[in-house]
């Protein structure tokens, strides 16, 4: 199942949180490097954006819970079709 997760951290100082900010990235790379994540973006002035490829809803509420506690945040969810499962439901 893939999503697409956007993350609207509190407000608080960028300085205030520079090592929980370190050791998000450390924590997204180890979900890019087991598949749970397709991809990992920040965001321009603050926040992040990630595309998820999980098993279920559980999985990602775990996972976005690892994110929350590393950084407080809000998060907006888009499930998403890949491209092939689009064209497989347009065909039918």
């Amino acid at each position: 199942m893939l999503f697409l997760v956007i993350s609207t951290p509190h407000p608080t100082r960028p300085s205030e949180v520079r090592e929980y900010r370190k050791q998000y990235w450390d924590w997204a790379q180890k979900q890019l490097d087991s598949g749970h994540m397709q991809s990992v973006y920040a965001r321009t002035g603050r926040g992040g954006v990630g595309i998820f490829d999980v098993d279920s809803n559980e999985e990602l509420h775990s996972l976005l819970n690892e994110w929350a506690e590393i950084i407080p945040a809000e998060f907006e969810i888009y499930p998403m079709l890949n491209p092939e499962a689009i064209k497989s439901y347009l065909n039918q």
